[in-house]
């Protein structure tokens, strides 16, 4: 049982290094010496670095790390990455808020060293040698360099509100890899620092006097005076040190006879017994199933867990829990120990290998979830509820939520191999995703293999890092030697490539006796599956069938089992379970009946899902509008999908309502990754009293990179649309509606897209062909935006657009300048038949683009525009539009106008205020609010892609 430490108050920062790595990669000893500026948040350096060479090669540089100075610029590998993941806090900062490294002295065997940061890597630094260190040779690097320490809010790491956590911010000499060469990796946010061992470290702070220092490597001295205070640490065999400086000290030590636990892991519901219990089962659970770790002391920080937070619980407020303090503390603790524990334990190439740390972390998770918790459900006590007893999310088993987060990638063919270099990883395949397919893919393979043969390999796999640098090869190698089988299908299947596995029932034969069923591969993976038999609800049999690369047959007596279940305990991480059962009670029976739910639900797989969701929109002609939404869309994405929406109109007190149907053909391994097929329709008001129907059959062909942490996607569309509309009110067509606007038409469109987005800079393409039996049209839109490295950002927009055959006199198909004429009703307009009045004031960017108003903005012969916006402060840009357009027997007319836009919730409410145009100086005119345009969004649709966009 742990004992709680008394925690002294008063510790000191004067620190030294001594590295040392392994003969078969090199060798180094260090000495830092750390002064601390509270005020600048500056660290003054001095190092020295002894390196032995202790390959079998002559080295002609060395190479160090210096990951503090990737936060020096938004161009860095870093800010490249936060650009993707449209994190846009550390591309805005001001330039004191990002770290650097400032290197003032740097001499090698006590002269001037020529050395310089690597191109497009200015986190990795070259030290170029004068002459060769030969093997077993050494040299002497002395290095003074001042460490501006980055706000902690960019990656948790560094400076905030009195504290300072570091990790992996100092010079460090890069490891070797296998054929003896430096390794040079970047700092990308992924905690995967490529140094070279530290077998010995003593390090030396100089701190000021009411600061304190948390730390995992060993105490040896401290001292104190009247301002400052000083500490000595060491510890041996690391690759990373972690260190915590702080006015307010956070931390509690725990002991037991295994180790020193250090943490600040913060729950105020639980005291320190409490925690010192929990700790203590986790510590002993975790060396009785992994080893012992080699160290005697280890750190597990808040920011441990912030940065790997066990998904799903993070977001919950502690007022509505459904799990208890202690278990929420445990799962916490559980997760961020495991992360810190194999830090100190694998010696591996953690950017190329890091399938072997995830699933070590998160098979350990899982199973001591099944041993101490059996019967938690995913939601906790909410499955108590009986109003809730029917929801698939409530009774689920805790442990199932790993894969519906790994489904949630593969339906939207967002999966990538486990087996990928960490860095080619979208953000929640890095975080999430992968991980979770990681510990599931050992899990099965566990439940094949029996005897843990897994868990075993996972021990002496850790051992054998005690020894030296290894690799998923390694790894490979044991797991094979403890199985004696051949395992190239688990490791070709499930880790080094994208394939899914979908297997599914097909044809029955009855005969007198018997019954054979024909067992299909619905993927191009080959893995063993189970076939399970079960008679009124119970497990009559269950066996594991291998090798059906196409289809095999599978016969049981006739009478022994009423339902076949495939992969019935979902131990393999299957694309789509809801084809592994049937019924064989005959041939009006189910295969998975069906059940209703309200709202939505996790996918279950025994059941045909429909859902029920009452739905409240509003337009100006219908009013509010109630609608029931019946629906299969589950929180996870399949390929077929359909919404069939009847709704009320308060207003017109008559019905209206929606419908769409959808099938995503998704190929694997493509740039052309989603073919997709749809139709939808609806029907609504366009005007006071008058209804459109609108019929929409879509073919839509997406193209993506290869490599998907790039924003680029093109898309070609082609559609048919067919509107009807009841005729408008006499008092309409005089005032907003033309009268020779047509009541029927189709028309045809072809659109062809390129996107690719970030938060530095977006590019966009676009281009539309229409035709219809009296018009046929062409236009393109080009956008650009850029932000600069002083934060100024600019976007540009160019659209052209002309008829190529106009047949009609009516100007219902002209392009609009400043709000178009929507004849497709692509548009959520809320009045759009409105020429006056607050919803006349609604903007759309579309077309023309422009933000004032103008008599007869139509163009029926050609029109281009050139919309620009640029930065001023914060939310507060100011716009410019110029155009010209034309009509059949008038001038060309030029156009242009200039104001502010308040970009107040981006996507949800913006306004337009003009301020001087071809109008004149729209300001002072009369009646100015009749001017100003907005954009007022309530679509969820909207909220959703904007988190997306960070994660996908």
């Amino acid at each position: 049982m742990f004992e709680k430490l008394k925690i002294s108050t008063k510790i000191l920062l004067f620190f030294s290094f001594l590295f040392i790595i392994s003969k078969n990669y090199g060798q180094q000893q260090t000495n830092i010496i750390v002064s601390l500026d509270d005020v600048s948040h500056v660290l003054n350096v001095r190092q020295t670095i002894q390196v032995t060479n202790n390959s079998n090669k002559s080295l002609s540089k060395l190479v160090l790390n210096d990951w503090n100075h990737a936060y020096s610029s938004k161009y860095s590998r870093l800010g490249k990455r936060f650009s993707d993941e449209f994190t846009r806090g550390f591309l805005l900062a001001p330039e004191n808020e990002r770290g650097n490294t400032a290197i003032t002295k740097m001499f090698i065997n006590d002269s001037i060293a020529t050395w310089k940061r690597v191109d497009n890597q200015i986190d990795i630094i070259e030290i170029q040698l004068k002459s060769n260190l030969e093997p077993s040779k050494s040299i002497s690097i002395e290095v003074e360099y001042l460490l501006k320490i980055p706000d902690s809010k960019f990656t948790r790491f560094g400076y905030n509100n009195g504290k300072y956590y570091l990790k992996n911010c100092f010079l460090s000499l890069a490891r070797f890899n296998n054929n003896g060469e430096f390794v040079y990796y970047s700092n990308e946010n992924l905690e995967d620092i490529a140094n070279a061992t530290y077998q010995n470290i003593n390090f030396d702070f100089i701190i000021p006097k009411d600061f304190q220092i948390t730390t995992d490597c060993h105490l040896i001295n401290q001292t104190e005076s009247e301002t400052t205070k000083s500490v000595t640490f060491s510890a041996t065999n690391r690759t990373e040190i972690q260190l915590s400086i702080e006015k307010k000290y956070s931390y509690e030590s725990f002991k037991n006879e295994l180790l020193e636990v250090e943490t600040n892991l913060s729950d105020s519901r639980l005291n320190g017994i409490q925690k010192a219990i929990i700790i203590d089962k986790i510590v002993n659970y975790v060396s009785d199933n992994l080893g012992k770790l080699p160290e005697k002391k280890i750190m597990v920080s808040q920011v441990d867990y912030e940065r790997n937070p066990f998904y799903g619980l993070n977001q919950l407020p502690a007022f509505i829990s459904p799990f208890p303090n202690e278990f929420l503390y445990e799962i916490k603790f559980l997760k961020a120990y495991l992360y810190n524990y194999l830090k100190s334990t694998l010696k591996i190439d953690q950017r190329k290998n890091s399938y072997l740390f995830d699933a070590i972390q998160v098979y350990v998770m899982m199973k001591y979830i099944d041993e101490n918790y059996p019967e938690l459900r995913m939601l906790g006590n909410l499955s108590k509820y009986k109003i809730l007893k029917g929801y698939n999310v409530v009774n689920a088993n805790f442990n199932e939520q790993y894969k519906y987060l790994y489904l949630l990638m593969a339906r939207d063919n967002l999966d990538q191999s486990i087996g990928e270099s960490k860095e080619s990883f979208i953000k929640f395949n890095e975080q999430i995703a992968g991980k979770y397919k990681s510990g599931l893919s050992f899990k099965y393979l566990n439940s094949l293999l029996k005897d843990s043969i897994v868990e075993n390999s996972f021990r002496e796999f850790i051992v054998l890092n005690q020894e030296k640098q290894t690799n998923s090869s390694d790894f490979e190698a044991i797991l094979k030697k403890n199985s004696n089988q051949n395992l190239d299908w688990f490791f070709s299947n499930l880790i080094n490539s994208r394939k899914i596995i979908d297997y599914k029932f097909g044809k029955i034969n009855k005969s007198k006796d018997s019954i054979s069923i024909t067992i299909k591969n619905n993927s191009n993976a080959t893995v063993p599956v189970t076939i399970t038999g079960l008679k009124n609800k119970e497990i009559v049999f269950s066996e594991w069938l291998y090798n059906i690369k196409t289809d095999t047959t599978f016969a049981i007596s006739r009478n022994i089992a009423d339902k076949l279940v495939l992969n019935y305990d979902n131990e393999i991480p299957e694309y789509n379970s809801r084809n592994n059962y049937k019924s064989l009670k005959g041939f009006f029976s189910l295969n998975r009946p069906l059940k209703f739910n309200f709202f939505e639900d996790l996918e279950n797989p025994k059941y045909t899902q429909i859902f029920y969701v009452p739905e409240i929109t509003y337009n100006l002609y219908d009013g509010i509008i109630t609608s029931l939404s019946l629906h299969n869309k589950s929180f996870i994405n399949k390929a077929f999908i359909y919404d069939i929406a009847p709704s009320y109109s308060a207003k017109t007190k008559s019905f209206t309502g929606s419908l769409g149907i959808s099938y995503r053909k998704q190929l694997r391994d493509k740039n052309l990754y989603e073919v997709r097929y749809g139709l939808s329709g609806s029907y609504f008001h366009y005007v006071q009293n008058a209804a459109y129907l609108k019929i929409n059959p879509l073919l839509q062909f997406r193209f993506r990179d290869p490599n998907l942490r790039s924003n680029k996607r093109q898309f070609l569309t082609f559609r048919n649309i067919i509107v009807n509309k009841e005729e408008a009110p006499i008092s309409f067509i005089t005032s907003t509606i033309e009268k020779d606007a047509p009541l029927n038409y189709s028309v045809f469109d072809a659109r062809y897209s390129i996107q690719n987005s970030e938060v530095a800079r977006g590019f966009g393409f676009g281009t539309d062909l229409q035709f219809a039996g009296n018009f046929g049209k062409i236009s393109t839109e080009i956008a650009y935006r850029k932000l600069l490295e002083n934060n100024y950002q600019f976007g540009l927009r160019l659209y052209a657009g002309t008829f190529l055959y106009k047949k009609t006199t009516s100007e219902f198909y002209s392009f609009g300048l400043d709000r178009p004429k929507d004849y497709l009703f692509d548009y959520n307009y809320y009045g759009r038949s409105e020429s006056t009045g607050l919803f006349s004031q609604e903007i759309i960017i579309a077309e023309g683009g422009f933000k004032s108003k103008f008599q007869n903005p139509y163009a029926n012969k050609w029109m281009t525009t050139l919309n620009a916006t640029s930065s001023i402060w914060h939310w507060i840009e100011m716009y410019g539009d110029v155009g010209l357009y034309q009509n059949k027997g008038q001038n060309i007319k030029f156009v242009y106008d200039s104001g502010l836009h308040l970009d107040l919730v981006p996507g949800y409410f913006e306004l337009f205020l003009p301020v001087y145009s071809s109008n004149g100086f729209e300001m002072g005119q009369k009646n100015y609010q009749e001017k100003i345009r907005f954009i007022a969004t309530f679509n969820p649709k909207t909220l959703i892609g904007l988190f997306k966009r960070k994660w996908f």
